[in-house]
């Protein structure tokens, strides 16, 4: 049986290792923070971190996750403080919200490998994630804010 952990807590898997990864976090461990956006991965507000890395959980398998370690938006700072939330409210980011996780989760990846990202770096890494409600200035804004604090 194929071990994951998720925000720091192993789980036993035993079912389909085909399942997408999003369906586990959210159906079987009720964590409902990564939205189920277009199921195709071009959306991105299914975004989590897969051994630190930002990848699309309705295209990542649970078989692919296994031995790895996830993190999902209530993984990424428990009190909700890492700096990309803390600029995403300092900013007031969100508009309807939908999007939010992933945008959130995709910025702190970025930030994790390149903590002085330039316009045009940031423009390029948050492209895979849409806003629906057009909030790009305020997200790009947030993540070069959120730069200064990581």
């Amino acid at each position: 049986m194929p071990t994951i952990k998720i925000n720091g807590e192993s789980h036993e898997f035993n079912g389909d290792l085909n399942m997408p990864l999003l369906w586990y976090v959210r159906d079987e461990l009720n964590l409902t923070g990564t939205k189920f956006g277009c199921g195709a991965g071009v959306c991105g507000a299914c975004t989590l971190h897969l051994d630190g890395v930002a990848v699309r959980s309705c295209q990542t398998t649970v078989g692919e996750a296994a031995g790895k370690s996830v993190t999902t938006i209530e993984g990424l700072s428990p009190d909700g403080n890492h700096p990309v939330q803390q600029a995403w409210r300092k900013l007031s980011v969100p508009q309807c919200g939908f999007c939010q996780a992933g945008q959130i989760m995709q910025a702190a990846s970025l930030l994790s490998k390149n903590r002085a990202p330039t316009d045009a770096q940031i423009v390029e890494e948050m492209s895979g994630n849409i806003c629906r409600c057009g909030c790009y200035e305020r997200i790009h804004g947030a993540v070069r804010l959120a730069a200064g604090g990581v």
